[in-house]
């Protein structure tokens, strides 16, 4: 990483810090965890069925609110504030803008999911008392859970890149939908003959596979996840994210900003 992209990596990382809504969310999520302790307290002999659901499905779920709700902004502010025109002028390249915003903002979700997950296995220690070998699996579903903010970095990077931030909200948060259902789509698409087929096919492939990367269920009734499928939504995640990244660049480099 060059000097450059690191300073914007950074401060990219420090305004999203100082950023109330982000406490706001947390908090919330923290919260909802506690609402997980609860729920399980008054239900039979399923405390960590609930608390494990429920306290990373906020995990994932805050945590794209806080993807798409800072992604959309970061080069929409810039432009506001004016301080893009100074930063470009400076031997700064409009490739190393676009990642170093990235990476800060990937490490923000990344700080924000360690604590998170800290209220998630002190919510669990709270109803079982211990933890148990099972429990191991919650950090593979935290991994997935970050390669879902990797991509959805990209996405609200990619749509900020040529939108307002209006629309680049609405953009990323509907792929996001469609990618959890990307599963049904493809069967859907088996379904369909001739044209409707093909173009069902490709916006199936087309669309973020967020539904693979989704093991909160299978986690929380403790099935052990295989390590083919964690290298297979690594390598995915990581081409996913490569290549809306460098969508995002190369978009950006030829957008007129006079």
């Amino acid at each position: 990483m060059s000097p450059r992209m690191f300073y914007i990596a950074f401060n990219t990382f420090r305004e999203a810090v100082r950023d109330r809504v982000l406490y706001n969310l947390i908090a919330f999520a923290v919260l909802l965890s506690g609402a997980a302790i609860f729920v399980g307290q008054i239900s039979i002999q399923i405390e960590r069925l609930v608390v494990v659901n429920l306290g990373l499905t906020a995990v994932s779920l805050f945590g794209i609110v806080i993807a798409i709700f800072i992604g959309i902004g970061l080069v929409s502010k810039e432009i506001e504030k004016r301080t893009l025109y100074t930063m470009l002028s400076r031997p700064v390249r409009r490739w190393e803008f676009i990642v170093g915003k990235f990476l800060g903002l990937a490490g923000t979700l990344m700080v924000n999911t360690f604590f998170m997950a800290i209220g998630v296995f002190g919510a669990l220690l709270y109803v079982a008392h211990k933890f148990t070998a099972p429990d191991a699996l919650i950090l593979v579903a935290l991994y997935f859970i970050i390669l879902e903010f990797l991509i959805i970095c990209a996405l609200a990077l990619l749509f900020s890149s040529f939108s307002s931030p209006l629309l680049s909200a609405v953009f990323a948060f509907s792929l996001f939908v469609i990618g959890s259902f990307a599963d049904d789509l493809r069967g859907f698409a088996a379904l369909t003959h001739g044209l409707t087929r093909w173009l069902a096919t490709g916006a199936a492939y087309l669309v973020p596979n967020f539904s693979a990367l989704n093991v909160i269920s299978a986690v929380a009734h403790a099935q052990p996840i295989g390590l083919q499928l964690i290298l297979q939504n690594t390598l995915y995640a990581l081409f996913y994210t490569a290549m809306t990244l460098s969508a995002a660049v190369l978009i950006f480099e030829r957008r007129n900003l006079k």
